[in-house]
C-alpha cells in the first residue's frame, strides 16, 4: 500500500448531540453503581457501545428488561412518548439523552398533528429516530423514503406538513421535497430545516474533497444513518471507490494515491487518527475545513439535578477534575472543557 496524501475532511466525527449523549452516559457510570441501563444503543457506533459495556452499561431493547428502581438512560435518537412514561414509572433515575434537534422534530409533529395536518415524514424504516418520531402522532404521520412511496400516498383531507429524520443525505431529501412541493403547493415546512446541521456540514466537507480522491474512507458503523448517507454522498460527488469501515483492520491493502478520510457523527476521533496512522501517507495529511462548526448542547437537566444531589460521591470528584461540590452552585465542571473523547478515554482509565 502506497498512499501519497490523505485529505482529512473537517468537520467530522462527534456532533453536538452525540457529545452530549456520550458525556451523559459516562457521568451515569460514575454516579451510579453498576449496572446502568440504556434503552437501545446510546449512539450507533460499535466502538462506543462496547466501551460502555466494559463499564457495566446494559443495553436493552425493552424497558421491561430494566429492574425497578435501576438507573436508565434513553438514547440520543429519541424515544416514543409512551416509552418515556413507562421508563419513569419504574421508579429509578431516568435521563433522556435525546438530541435537541430530534426533540424539535417531535415538537413539530405534535403541533402540526394537533392542527389537523397530515405529516409526510422522510425517514428510514426501522431506524430508532423514525420510530420515536412517528410514535408522537401515529395516525397523522406517513413515513416515506422514496419517490415511489411519496407518489403512492393517498390524497389527504386537510393540509400537509413535510418533516424529516435529522440524519438524511441532503441531496436525497431535496429530491423528495421538490416532489412533495409539486404535489402539494401549499406544503408546510418548519422555518429551519429538520436536517441536522452536523449531518449537513459533514456532507459538505466530504463534497469538498471527494472529486480529488482516488478513494474515500468513511468511518462509522453500518447501523449509523448519517454514516451511510456520507457513503452515498461520496459516490454522488464523483469518487468511484468508497470504503465504510469501523477501524483500520477493515481497510484493504491496495489503497494508493490520494485518500480522503471523514468520520460520521458518532465515530470517535481516536479511530480517525488510527486510520491516518495506518495509511501513513508519504506526502502527509492535508486537513480541509469546509465549515466552521462550534455547536454545543448542555447535559440534560435531569442529569445535572442527579449529580448535584450526589455531589459528595467520590466517583463524581474523580471524574470531574476542578469540580468542588463544597463550593456551592452547579457541581458539574464547565462541560465544554470535557469532550466526549475525553469521557470515553476516562472509561478505560
Amino acid at each position: 500500500m502506497t498512499v501519497d496524501r490523505v485529505l482529512l475532511a473537517s468537520p467530522r466525527g462527534f456532533c453536538a448531540g452525540v457529545e452530549m449523549a456520550i458525556k451523559s452516559l459516562a457521568w451515569m457510570t460514575r454516579v451510579f453503581e453498576p449496572p446502568v441501563y440504556c434503552y437501545h444503543e446510546i449512539v450507533h457506533n460499535q466502538i462506543v457501545v462496547e466501551r460502555f459495556r466494559e463499564m457495566g452499561v446494559v443495553f436493552v431493547d425493552d424497558v421491561a428488561q430494566v429492574p425497578a428502581g435501576a438507573p436508565l438512560m434513553l438514547s440520543a435518537h429519541g424515544s416514543p412518548p409512551e416509552l418515556v412514561e413507562q421508563a419513569k414509572a419504574r421508579g429509578g433515575a431516568v435521563v433522556n439523552a435525546v438530541c435537541p434537534l430530534v426533540k424539535k422534530v417531535h415538537h413539530e409533529v405534535k403541533v402540526r398533528s394537533g392542527k389537523g395536518f397530515s405529516i409526510v415524514y422522510v425517514g428510514h424504516e426501522g431506524h430508532q429516530e423514525a420510530i420515536g418520531t412517528a410514535a408522537v402522532a401515529p395516525d397523522a404521520v406517513h413515513r416515506i423514503e422514496s419517490l415511489g412511496e411519496l407518489e403512492a400516498l393517498p390524497e389527504p383531507d386537510g393540509p400537509v406538513a413535510f418533516l424529516a429524520q435529522t440524519t438524511l443525505a441532503v441531496d436525497e431529501w431535496k429530491t423528495l421535497l421538490e416532489a412533495a412541493r409539486a404535489r402539494w403547493p401549499d406544503l408546510w415546512m418548519p422555518g429551519t430545516s429538520d436536517l441536522c446541521f452536523a449531518t449537513t456540514n459533514r456532507q459538505t466537507a466530504l463534497k469538498s474533497i471527494a472529486s480529488r480522491c482516488d478513494a474515500v474512507i468513511v468511518i462509522g458503523s453500518n447501523t449509523s444513518s448519517n454514516t451511510l448517507a456520507l457513503e452515498r454522498t461520496a459516490l454522488a460527488a464523483g469518487c468511484d471507490r468508497v470504503l465504510r469501515v469501523d477501524g483500520p483492520k477493515e481497510l484493504p491493502g491496495d489503497l494508493s494515491g490520494t485518500v480522503g478520510v471523514i468520520a460520521g457523527a458518532s465515530a470517535p476521533e481516536e479511530v480517525v487518527q488510527d486510520i491516518v496512522a495506518y495509511l501513513a501517507p508519504r506526502d502527509g495529511v492535508e486537513e480541509v475545513e469546509a465549515v466552521d462548526e462550534d455547536e454545543y448542547f448542555p447535559l440534560p437537566r435531569e442529569l445535572r439535578d442527579t449529580v448535584r444531589h450526589l455531589a459528595a460521591a467520590a466517583a463524581v470528584l474523580a471524574f470531574a477534575p476542578d469540580g468542588d461540590p463544597t463550593a456551592g452552585g452547579d457541581v458539574l465542571p464547565d462541560d465544554r472543557q470535557l469532550s466526549a473523547s475525553m469521557a470515553l478515554a476516562g472509561l478505560t482509565g
